[in-house]
């Protein structure tokens, strides 16, 4: 592993499971593990083997955020393809369902990512933390948007302003994460949910997604009128008749993404 820190990508059956390495640094991010971080999530996007995704951190602690002198130094060259899935989900976004795992430090970025991500556990070592405002900049991977959408307005300003520390019980408590784990068992749960979701139907699961992705994005109106369309993707679907066809035969349904 170099000096900088890396982020990996491995498989487990239909899962890509996405590491972030860099624990001497607590894990923060040089614009490089970023781009990597960019291509991994693209890469899980674009391969139709892949269904669900783990996104983790290795070590005690998620991140740190990010190499402040890296991303904003003279020399500095933070510039992601704007082609490639957006970590921060501000540009283009995953089709796919992600797992967020956290624990320790979970900063920033950290934050910001983990709230792009679809479902989140927490490690009951999990402290988060917004520290923009007393750095003398405001967030701007998301978290001045999805702090409202989680939590409502009084909620995402009485942490953003303040840049408070708070922990596991009061992140679950906003809707920040959804399950919290004693730390050691966070990543095994996480890659249990993750299997739970391709345990179903993977054209399915993509289409309420999106149908969700269409609320949020447009409203109500747009996610009433994108019915038709999320009929059509699943209907004629392989996976729709086997799923019928396993509730007649009274079995587990086998489900090919097709």
């Amino acid at each position: 592993m170099s000096n900088d820190g890396t982020v990996t990508l491995r498989t487990e059956d239909h899962i890509a499971i996405i590491t972030v390495e860099n624990e001497a640094k607590l894990n923060s991010y040089t614009p490089d593990m970023m781009r990597q971080l960019a291509t991994h999530l693209t890469t899980f996007d674009e391969d139709d083997t892949l269904w669900a995704a783990v996104f983790s951190s290795a070590g005690e602690h998620t991140t740190a955020g990010l190499d402040m002198p890296k991303f904003f130094g003279p020399d500095a060259d933070a510039d992601v393809d704007p082609a490639l899935v957006d970590p921060f989900a501000l540009g283009r976004r995953t089709t796919k369902p992600v797992v967020a795992v956290v624990q320790g430090y979970t900063f920033t970025v950290g934050i910001e990512m983990m709230l792009a991500a679809d479902i989140v556990v927490a490690a009951d070592t999990a402290q988060f933390q917004q520290l923009e405002v007393s750095r003398g900049i405001a967030p701007l991977g998301g978290a001045h948007f999805r702090y409202l959408t989680r939590t409502g307005w009084g909620n995402a300003m009485y942490h953003l302003l303040r840049a408070d520390r708070f922990d596991a019980q009061r992140a679950l408590e906003l809707g920040f994460v959804q399950e919290v784990v004693p730390f050691g068992q966070h990543f095994d749960r996480g890659l249990e949910l993750a299997r739970e979701i391709c345990a179903n139907a993977p054209l399915g699961v993509r289409a309420t997604k999106a149908a969700a992705l269409k609320y949020l994005d447009e409203g109500e109106a747009a996610a009433v009128a994108a019915i038709d369309q999320v009929k059509e993707s699943v209907f004629n679907s392989q996976d729709f008749r086997e799923g019928i066809q396993s509730f007649v035969e009274r079995r587990k349904a086998q489900f090919q993404g097709k």
